[in-house]
């Protein structure tokens, strides 16, 4: 059995569970069916789909109300279509989609259906709603949209004589791209040199990093799929190399970023969660739904004490005073 097919039904089997668990008594009504799908395997979009799950518990949805069809993509274009296909297939009551890629998949295979996004840094952008503010089409959800100069803020903390940074995201994600010029206008506010660095596969994550060396004095990497799965493999030649590395999400901070300014993807998944129920039972639209951004108070601050050590960096007294350092 592929890792596909394992976490598929490792994760039915886990919901089958929970629901006998708590069980559901007969009478009681016709659960409502969602279909997820989560685009790849990083902290981040676990904990979106984690947080919608308590969202929907909290609105009314627990496992005698909902029935949840999870399935994780692998970071698969195709994986994302043939899930999507099966869900208006099976015609489930809603579909909720982690992330641009397997956003974009179900939204191409249905506009009846209602669909929930969450990790989505602009869902106007991405084709999948006419307006944020009024989608107008079968889909809303919540934003990602990171607070970018606040990260680019801390990258100038951190690193105060930086004259040159490289942006590093990967070229084939709309909500990369979105954030990369945010990121790019910022750092030129700052009168911060920036070099572009893109990748198109996992494959490149290590060579493209080691082309930086020695040319910049740090990295930006937004919220990105495919750095976000790869951290590993850049942050194993920024280290090395002591090039500070200001990331998008707190998943990347623990696999090797120096810090982020980051949101909570947990709670982010606990208001589409919210949205969803609303939808389920009748009280709001799709299409007159606003995409929600989570408010800043929501976000924190997050340094990797070990990469501090490593790369022989001095956390600013302030910072540290407000951070939550991890190992």
């Amino acid at each position: 059995m592929n890792k596909f097919l394992k976490s598929c039904a490792a994760a039915t089997m886990a919901l089958a569970m929970v629901g006998c668990s708590q069980g559901q008594t007969e009478g009681e009504g016709e659960k409502a069916n969602i279909g997820i799908i989560q685009y790849a395997e990083h902290p981040a979009l676990d904990q979106a789909y984690e947080g919608f799950v308590e969202g929907l518990k909290e609105n009314g949805y627990d496992t005698d109300a909902v029935e949840i069809d999870y399935k994780n993509a692998q970071g698969d274009q195709s994986n994302n279509k043939t899930i999507a296909n099966t869900f208006v297939n099976d015609n489930v009551d809603l579909i909720y989609a982690i992330a641009t890629p397997s956003a974009q998949a179900a939204a191409n295979e249905t506009k009846d259906i209602p669909i929930v996004v969450s990790a989505v840094t602009d869902p106007q952008t991405s084709g999948l709603v006419k307006s944020n503010d009024k989608p107008d089409t079968n889909v809303t959800g919540t934003s990602d949209l990171n607070p970018i100069d606040a990260q680019i803020d801390l990258l100038k903390q951190m690193v105060p004589n930086a004259k040159k940074i490289a942006i590093m995201y990967c070229n084939a994600e709309d909500n990369s791209r979105f954030q990369a010029d945010l990121a790019k206008k910022k750092a030129e506010d700052l009168d911060l040199e920036v070099v572009e660095a893109t990748v198109t596969d996992s494959n490149q994550i290590q060579q493209v990093t080691e082309s930086l060396v020695g040319k910049v004095d740090a990295i930006y990497v937004p919220t990105d799929n495919l750095l976000a799965e790869g951290m590993a493999s850049l942050t194993q030649v920024t280290n090395a190399n002591k090039i500070p590395t200001i990331v998008g999400e707190e998943g990347m901070v623990a696999n090797g970023g120096l810090a982020t300014y980051g949101l909570d993807y947990y709670e982010l998944g606990k208001m589409a969660g919210k949205q969803a129920a609303e939808i389920l039972k009748g009280e709001s639209d799709p299409k007159t739904m606003a995409i929600e951004y989570l408010p800043n108070e929501k976000c924190k601050l997050t340094i990797n004490g070990k990469t501090v050590e490593e790369i022989g960096i001095e956390i600013p007294s302030d910072l540290k005073e407000e951070a939550e350092i991890i190992e």
